[in-house]
């Protein structure tokens, strides 16, 4: 399993390998679900909220995002599509 920096920061895969951006998580991968949201980093945000599987972290960043681009987007809806991000089982990362 990816640690959570990893997995938040993934911007691909090669096979059965997640690829890192580096940079960002040397930066910002300290920073909590609601830092990233408040700082407009929707897709980590969302990244992290569904890796800790808290709903309420969830709801923080429909809330967040709703609030910076004007949309009505629910805590029910599904927004894998939108972010990109979905949970996978990857065992190893490589960090660029």
């Amino acid at each position: 399993m990816l640690s959570r920096a990893d997995f938040i920061f993934t911007i691909g895969y090669d096979g059965p390998v997640a690829v890192v951006d580096g940079q960002a998580k040397k930066r910002y991968g300290s920073l909590s679900t609601s830092e990233l949201a408040k700082k407009g980093f929707f897709r980590a945000a969302y990244s992290s909220a569904l890796f800790s599987k808290d709903s309420k972290e969830m709801a923080l960043v429909i809330e967040e995002y709703n609030k910076m681009s004007g949309t009505s987007y629910k805590p029910a809806d599904s927004l894998e599509r939108l972010f990109g991000v979905f949970l996978v089982e990857v065992k190893r990362a490589v960090v660029l």
